[in-house]
């Protein structure tokens, strides 16, 4: 099995990664949102559209306009 991130091959201490930099690069892709698969709910949609018309972005690292 090869890391994801890097292809080599994977180390059983941090499988399915080669190494504790490749985890951690995983980890900072599932915080900021990179892994995300787009909603396609109806009501999510609806609350995007609320949201961006109240000038809200709903990420965390820009400030919320009122």
């Amino acid at each position: 099995m090869s890391c994801p991130i890097c292809q080599k091959p994977s180390d059983t201490k941090y499988r399915p990664f080669c190494s504790k930099h490749c985890a951690d690069v995983d980890l900072a892709r599932w915080f900021k949102g990179s892994y995300s698969v787009p909603s396609t709910d109806p009501e999510d949609i609806e609350k995007a559209i609320d949201a961006i018309e109240r000038g809200e972005t709903g990420r965390d690292d820009e400030p919320t306009r009122h």
